[in-house]
């Protein structure tokens, strides 16, 4: 049954010299899964080739940074804000080629094949003194002839090595700000001489870059590139204009693939495009490169794909050749195998929260491991290769409490073999992805309710439901192990003066139905992720006028730069005003007063009906202290935010990890 219904993404294509076994693509992603910067590590090897062995058919693991011109007594260039460039490249590094040989190996092992991604990301050199990022005003150096060949042969040398170690095919990026696309752009390339003019010329060095690889890897590796459907930023390249520079590329005969997608790193929509936007919703520019490329250069599309259904739509109705899945396979390394066998309703389906690569592309901590808010094993794939056996001696566990903690501890202890009771207060499972799903723009969260679901059952947890749970009912359970994943509630400022007026209600309430708001409502906001603009959107969708009072110097200021665009953007588009720099002092009748973040300076508001809090939440973990009082629980857990309120990603690591030590 699956095979023909997914006939067309499970069949194979041959790309130039290259056979694909499948339509499903790992496009290149720097989420930097190694633990040794600058080298691939078992790491690096376990989390990419999990998507080989899960059954996903291309595999671009991540890019190999090029080496730039740099006069020789200046420093390497090295900072998010600016790119990552230096005097040596990773495949000058002989650690590193011998570390991405390895992966080939266990990619062709897998029965997939592996494309090496060749980047210049700088915004120090650029064809002209334009900064080639928008979200800052780095100037970049105006390159020279010498400087713009030592680049081009860059490409052919790394070619020449990832020939050498086992790729079966080469891509040059030229989008997101690398130095072919900004040479491709009308915003940043000015250049009056060969290098630059209108559309025909501007793809000149990708041209000739593209020449010098070819001359390298002769016909026996694929060659293509990675380029952007239309730019969105102000003067860049409209859809048409990126049409015309495609199709000049594909006329010079050298490619056999082009990868597109729409956007850029800074802003909306980005290229990499989260739950705001529709799936596939730029499908438009794959089917115009399809359209405009002869029918022998084979047209990758990514932009939001989590799902196979999506992506065998979009094969069947001519969109594109291949379909770029790779947050699919970061959700799901297996969802592949899983849609190949008909094992769909075990899928964990991506929510498109983004995180995964956002936090990638800003790590504060080194060694970083990479992160996603729904799979408790990225980041982690060699633990749990360690780690995840059935249990030497199975035990009776309950865990207390269905949101994604205590879920993933119940979903995890029963794998491996344990007999698992969860008790959940509410009528349903998904704890604070009740509330998150019922933003628009984040209905995808239930997906992840869906699978937890679905998991329960799979597995054999008995859940009940509309249950309370205290001391002396888990103990009639006569439980070995008990897991309290009790959640938090949200945080009321008690020490504020009219605080508890009536006017004065919880975002959470208010997007659940149990509070009411009038029409001019000010949003109280401590917390810097998406908590507050969700509350805003969701009034503002009921009509409601709203401004935020925010304590940092701008909202969501801890999302970070894939997404923190289309945030602020939704802001304006609903007419929603911001306050920076603000903390609640008093609440009055009739108005209320505000500090200065930063100063002792008072600000005074009034007219409006109703002061919403978002301060984030507290945890509730009174049972687990009572239980442990107690001390009759031989094994007693306490998981997620009823141990510490964070993110998504930290409460479905922490109640795995439980169901992994029991």
């Amino acid at each position: 049954m699956s095979t023909e219904q997914f006939k067309n993404l499970f069949s194979p294509l041959q790309v130039g010299p290259m056979q694909v076994p499948n339509r499903i693509c790992e496009t290149t992603n720097t989420i930097n899964s190694s633990m040794i910067p600058g080298e691939v590590d078992e790491n690096f090897i376990a989390h990419h080739g999990a998507k080989a062995r899960g059954g996903t058919g291309w595999i671009g693991s991540e890019t190999w940074l090029l080496n730039l011109p740099f006069p020789p007594e200046t420093p390497d260039e090295v900072g998010l804000a600016v790119g990552f460039a230096a005097h040596f490249a990773a495949y000058q590094n002989p650690p590193y080629v011998e570390g991405m040989k390895k992966f080939y190996q266990e990619v062709h092992d897998a029965g997939s094949i592996a494309i090496a991604q060749l980047t210049h990301l700088s915004a120090v050199w650029a064809p002209s003194s334009v900064p080639v990022i928008s979200a800052q005003d780095y100037t970049p150096h105006v390159m020279g002839e010498e400087e713009i060949e030592f680049c081009i042969n860059s490409y052919a040398d790394a070619a020449e090595v990832a020939k050498s170690i086992g790729a079966d095919g080469i891509q040059i990026h030229c989008a997101h700000e690398t130095l072919c696309y900004s040479f491709l752009s009308p915003v940043t390339n000015r250049r009056s001489d060969r290098w630059g003019g209108g559309p025909e010329e501007r793809i000149r060095f990708v041209a000739e870059s593209l020449k010098r690889v070819r001359e390298r890897i002769g016909d026996s590796l694929a060659l293509g590139i990675r380029i952007s459907g239309k730019e969105f930023r102000q003067g860049g390249a409209d859809h048409l204009q990126m049409r015309e520079m495609t199709h000049h590329l594909g006329e010079t005969g050298l490619i056999d693939f082009v990868d597109i997608d729409v956007g850029h790193c800074w802003g909306a929509p980005s290229y990499v495009p989260s739950s705001y936007y529709d799936e596939a919703e730029f499908r438009e520019v794959g089917k115009a490169a399809r359209t405009d490329l002869d029918s022998k250069i084979a047209v990758l599309f990514s932009g939001r794909v989590n799902d196979p259904g999506i992506a065998e739509g979009l094969l069947k109705d001519g969109y594109c050749d291949l379909v770029g899945m790779v947050r699919a396979g970061i959700a799901d390394a297996e969802f592949a195998n899983k849609a190949r066998e008909g094992r769909l309703m075990e899928i964990r389906r991506c929510i498109s929260c983004t995180r995964c690569i956002d936090e990638a592309s800003e790590p504060m901590t080194f060694p970083y491991a990479p992160t996603c808010s729904i799979n408790p094993e990225i980041g982690h794939e060699l633990q749990w290769k360690e780690q995840f056996k059935p249990a030497e001696t199975p035990k009776r566990v309950v865990v207390v409490g269905g949101g994604i903690a205590g879920c993933e501890a119940a979903r995890v202890a029963a794998m491996r073999g344990h007999q698992v009771t969860l008790i959940e207060q509410g009528n349903r499972l998904g704890g604070q992805l009740l509330i998150g799903k019922l933003a628009r723009g984040r209905e995808s969260f239930e997906d992840q309710i869906y699978f937890e679901e679905n998991e329960m059952t799979r597995t054999g947890v008995e859940v009940k439901l509309e249950t309370s749970a205290d001391v002396d009912s888990i103990k009639a359970l006569s439980p070995e192990a008990v897991v309290i994943a009790t959640g938090s509630l949200p945080r009321v400022p008690f020490d504020i003066p009219g605080i508890d007026l009536p006017h004065v209600v919880q975002g959470w309430d208010v997007m659940q139905g149990k509070a009411s708001t009038g029409d001019r409502v000010a949003i109280i906001s401590q917390e810097d992720y998406y908590e507050t603009p969700c509350v805003a959107e969701f009034l503002t969708d009921r009509g409601k006028q709203v401004e935020i009072f925010h304590k940092s110097v701008h909202l969501g200021f801890e999302i970070a730069r894939y997404s923190i665009a289309m945030v602020l953007k939704r802001m304006e588009e609903c007419g929603v005003k911001v306050h920076p720099n603000l903390v609640l002092n008093e609440v009055q009748a009739d108005g209320f007063e505000l500090l200065s973040s930063f100063g002792e300076k008072t600000y005074r508001e009034e007219g409006f009906d109703s002061v919403v809090l978002v301060y984030g939440s507290v945890p509730q973990h009174d049972l687990y202290d009572q239980l442990k009082a107690d001390g009759s629980i031989p094994q007693l857990y306490v998981a997620g935010s009823a141990w510490l309120p964070r993110f998504m990603a930290e409460a479905t690591q922490h109640g795995a990890s439980i169901g992994l030590a029991i």
